[in-house]
């Protein structure tokens, strides 16, 4: 189960240090390369929600292994077109939709599986949890290294490293996971699934709500900050190439270690996941506005990401749990679902924001994420109040 985030961040994260190498190659703009990545995202977010609904209905595995298969036939189409076309863009960009494709269909699908798998112990659950999450920050600490080594050698390797990735994956999971045989039932009518989704919100809104805000807030400040850090990287530490790698590497590793933890050490009791969120914002809060005075300096701004790095590690397996935990069987494909496109969102936000901002705003940003991070610790300690039994997650 970890080979997938581990496959789908690598997918799109190791394509970011090597987008001026593309650049290049194909003549395209720098806003058509940044479509290289949005491509990906977009299609991710607006697919995500519909694999939820087909997962609950017709089980995860059999979604997981057809969205495997999209995302190594999308890097096999973006490398080929690369390697043999004279003007490729547009069937790179087919490719990386139909990858984002497969990771709307794969990625947010293995929360639930958790769930289905470990449904009797929430200690194993939030383990397996911590763990995946692990592999999806592992994913990004190795991506910019991986890319950067392979487009030394080819710069459209990557493309294919992807579907090689991807084909390891579908091995593992075809043969190795073993879903639960439960009573088969017949599919429900969308009308239906709708319904009962409008009801789901209506019921636990109060605490989902912020879950889906924390992850987006989670994912957009951390990828902001990586951009703004590879850039001055290059521009005022004259850092470049798998070097600059490296140095991005170590706020994603405390960011990973933390995820392993914290995952080891919650045990399906949300009251713990809940004080877990509130550390973490608080860390987040104080932390983050502090990015932009500090960016000249090196070593500090490597101790300011690296805190940064290890409260954001926290929130997310806790947020997994949350929800993993939090919702039936029966539906938790389908919210788990919302709850990745959420993280796309702040994905996918990140970068362009800060890019717009940085030059002329950037403390300015840092501080407001600071204060929008104490809005949702405000929220967190009204609206998520776990049940005193710590089974499952309630509100006010």
């Amino acid at each position: 189960m970890a080979s997938i985030p581990l496959v789908m961040t690598l997918g799109n994260s190791m394509l970011i240090p090597v987008l001026p190498i593309f650049e290049k190659k194909v003549g395209i703009t720098s806003f058509q390369s940044s479509t290289i990545i949005t491509s990906y995202s977009v299609a991710a977010i607006i697919l995500i929600p519909v694999a939820g609904y087909l997962s609950d209905r017709f089980g995860r595995k059999l979604i997981i292994l057809p969205s495997l298969v999209l995302a190594f036939i999308g890097g096999l189409i973006a490398g080929f077109s690369s390697w043999k076309l004279e003007d490729p863009f547009f069937w790179i960009t087919i490719g990386r939709i139909l990858q984002g494709m497969g990771a709307a269909g794969a990625t947010p699908i293995i929360l639930p599986l958790v769930g289905d798998l470990y449904k009797d112990d929430d200690e194993k659950a939030s383990s397996c949890l911590g763990i995946i999450e692990t592999s999806n920050t592992f994913g990004k600490v190795l991506s910019p290294i991986l890319g950067s080594l392979f487009a030394v050698f080819l710069w459209f390797l990557p493309f294919f490293s992807i579907s090689f990735f991807s084909l390891i994956s579908i091995v593992l999971v075809f043969f190795f996971i073993k879903v639960p045989k439960g009573k088969k039932e017949e599919p429900q009518p969308f009308k239906q699934f709708l319904k009962k989704t409008k009801e789901i919100f209506k019921q636990e809104g109060k605490w989902l709500y912020p879950v889906f805000l924390l992850g987006a807030y989670a994912m957009l400040i951390l990828f902001a900050v990586l951009f703004f850090m590879s850039d001055i990287l290059e521009k005022t530490h004259n850092i470049e190439g798998v070097k600059k790698g490296f140095v991005l590497a170590i706020p994603l590793f405390t960011l990973c270690v933390s995820a392993f933890l914290t995952g080891k050490k919650i045990k399906g009791d949300t009251t713990v996941m809940k004080w877990v969120l509130v550390i973490a914002l608080i860390m987040v809060s104080a932390s983050v506005i502090f990015v932009g005075y500090v960016n000249e300096k090196l070593f500090l701004l490597l101790v300011v990401t690296s805190i940064l790095g290890t409260a954001i590690g926290g929130m997310l397996p806790t947020l997994d749990a949350l929800i993993t935990e939090g919702i039936e069987k029966e539906e938790r494909g389908t919210i788990t679902s919302f709850y990745s496109s959420s993280r796309f969102i702040g994905v996918a936000a990140g970068p362009p924001l800060m890019s717009l901002l940085m030059k002329e705003y950037l403390n300015i940003s840092y501080i407001a994420s600071g204060a929008l991070g104490g809005l949702l610790l405000f929220l967190v300690l009204v609206l998520i109040k776990p049940e005193k039994s710590g089974d499952q997650t309630k509100t006010a």
